[in-house]
């Protein structure tokens, strides 16, 4: 049985668009459009990966995260939110109570199809909820967008640091510019597209050949190299 998905949104378009979308994919869906039996739901379905809205009635979509993260069980649980807003207190409202990721709906669902696969399917991590990553002599600080590599400060471009982040929670995985540019779109401001090799290679060059390696054309891996 593939893994299941829960969606809790008060627009009967997307949950309709979304279920087929996502059974499309392999995956089991329950669609939910009353946010105030979120909770209840979750518990008894039980979800592998769980979709939010943010604004919806009576309950909001970051107060049924905050719930959802209470429960011992659903802590590790993938949480997604889907919204219109693009404001950033909205994101970090959204990153603070325990999402992983928000995918602005005007991008469209295709590049929240792409991060449910990659997590569910190909088990990479998309975890923006954790505020800071230290790896050796390697120090990130998401909320403050700050990186420093033996504790000296390393100036980082958006695109660059978002690379960054998601090659440090997948460590000595091959990932390819695809995979990059599927993952990182749909949750900031910016367009990746078609520039990010041109990123990685910055990127690379930023770090002066350390964790960051080019393996193959279009593939990439993360480790300490030295």
């Amino acid at each position: 049985m593939g893994k299941k998905i829960l969606v809790v949104d008060d627009d009967h378009d997307i949950l309709e668009l979304l279920e087929y979308n996502l059974e499309r994919e392999g995956f089991k869906v329950k669609t939910l459009d009353d946010s105030v039996h979120a909770v209840s739901e979750c518990k008894s379905f039980e979800p592998d990966l769980i979709i939010l809205d943010i604004m919806m009635p009576d309950i909001n979509g970051i107060e049924v995260c905050k719930q959802i993260r209470a429960i011992d069980r659903f802590k590790d649980t993938v949480i997604f939110f889907l919204t219109a807003k693009s404001e950033s207190y909205y994101q970090e409202a959204a990153l603070d109570t325990g999402g992983d990721d928000f995918i602005e709906k005007i991008i469209g669902i295709r590049s929240l199809t792409n991060k449910i696969k990659a997590v569910l399917n190909r088990k990479l991590v998309i975890r923006k909820r954790f505020p800071e990553i230290r790896m050796g002599d390697l120090y990130i600080n998401r909320r403050a967008g700050f990186v420093a590599v033996q504790n000296k400060e390393i100036h980082l471009s958006k695109p660059e640091f978002e690379l960054l982040f998601f090659f440090a929670q997948n460590p000595r995985k091959v990932i390819t510019s695809n995979n990059l540019t599927e993952n990182l779109s749909g949750s900031d401001a910016f367009s990746i597209g078609s520039s990010v090799e041109v990123y990685l290679e910055l990127l690379m060059n930023k770090l002066d050949g350390h964790w960051l390696s080019k393996i193959a054309d279009g593939k990439y891996t993360f480790a300490r190299l030295r």
